[in-house]
């Protein structure tokens, strides 16, 4: 199975399957001299970790993270990037596969079951195999690396909607993200999507949700026309974390009912002698190039497939059957990609970072 790697001058490759032995990746093209501990990483996993509420699956993984090479003692005993390929490996501790041995031979609809088979006529059936969400720890962890990279720069998510509810924009509180376990910025709609997921878990079923993942003081001038767009590796990215079905940067779809005047951020300059937009519709970039603003994305997950109700399906000898999932899954998997989306946003814009500086050094356009 080839595809396993992405990025271009950072490049990250992934590697295991969800009850394998272990978990790793390995990230390439980090420079050299940079600060970073384990611990740095393992902050982040801490918030994607599974386990941690009736919201999320029971599995309990403690995603230890350990920094194997790439990194080496300064004079003054500091921890710092060597330039070489840095190795990031977490154990799997509780696997249970015999949750799957009464499925191994049927397809789960809206899973990758059929199409892995289909493809390469094998397949490991044990929670998914490689198109397991396990897999996204590891670009918590690497995208926890390319945060230091991007010196200055913020990246924060929420989940914006769950099923048909939704968050109200008025109430957004960027503190409240981590008082409650859906990453949530309202209060409100929090205490509201507690019982609606409890009904959705009871009711053996699942949920949809959307996550908003801001980068702020982003410099200007990442990305590049017109095959290496800052906003058309984001929708990558984010396309590729497990069972999202859409992505959308700044208004997104909703800029199809705008008017030219209304869409187009107009420019001022500021009291400081720099230019000013004074709207972001355009989530950041222009022309696939940053334009200072906060680069903005949304994307949608599906509700979770394994559930407890009952499916028609197929086995893979063509017997049509039934089919309901055991084992312990997230009723709404949207909850803990909203790290994973914080991951990738840094990947990505750490990625950019390094190609813009390898193309015009320090040098970009000055304006006034």
């Amino acid at each position: 199975m080839s595809h396993n790697t992405f990025g271009h001058l950072l490049r990250l490759t992934t590697w295991g399957e969800s009850h394998g032995p272990a978990i790793g990746a390995v990230l390439d093209g980090c420079p050299p001299g940079i600060p970073i501990e384990a611990q740095e990483l393992q902050q982040h996993l801490d918030r994607r970790r599974p386990g941690q509420s009736r919201h999320t699956t029971q599995r309990r993984e403690p995603d230890e993270v350990r920094i194997l090479s790439g990194v080496f003692e300064n004079d003054t005993g500091q921890q710092i990037t060597t330039g070489t390929s840095i190795a990031l490996h977490i154990d799997n501790v509780d696997h249970r596969s015999k949750d799957y041995g009464d499925i191994k031979d049927k397809f789960r609809p809206g899973h990758a079951d059929y199409t892995y088979w289909q493809k390469y006529g094998v397949r490991d059936y044990r929670g998914g195999g490689r198109s397991s969400a396990r897999e996204t720890a590891m670009r918590v962890a690497a995208g926890g690396i390319a945060r230091k990279i991007l010196d200055g720069v913020t990246i924060r998510a929420a989940l914006i909607q769950v099923g048909p509810n939704t968050i109200n924009r008025d109430n957004w509180d960027w503190s409240e993200v981590d008082n409650n376990p859906f990453f949530c910025p309202d209060p409100e709609a929090a205490t509201a999507w507690e019982g609606y997921l409890d009904g959705v878990r009871k009711s053996g079923s699942s949920a949809g949700a959307i996550v908003e993942v801001v980068a702020e003081n982003v410099p200007v001038g990442l990305g590049a026309p017109v095959y290496g767009k800052l906003d058309q590796d984001l929708a990558s990215a984010m396309m590729s974390i497990n069972a999202v079905k859409g992505v959308e940067v700044g208004d997104g779809f909703a800029a199809a009912a705008l008017a030219g005047e209304n869409n187009a951020d107009e420019i001022r300059m500021g009291n400081d002698g720099q230019p000013r937009f004074l709207s972001n519709h355009a989530g950041g970039v222009l022309g696939g190039i940053s334009t200072g603003q906060d680069v903005v994305v949304r994307f949608a997950v599906k509700p979770t497939s394994s559930i407890l109700t009952t499916r028609q399906t197929i086995d893979r000898h063509g017997n049509e059957t039934e089919i309901f999932t055991k084992g312990r899954h997230d009723p709404c998997v949207g909850i803990r990609a909203v790290p994973v989306g914080e991951a990738m946003m840094a990947l990505v814009l750490a990625d950019h970072l390094l190609r813009h500086r390898a193309q015009t050094g320090t040098k970009t356009g000055a304006t006034g």
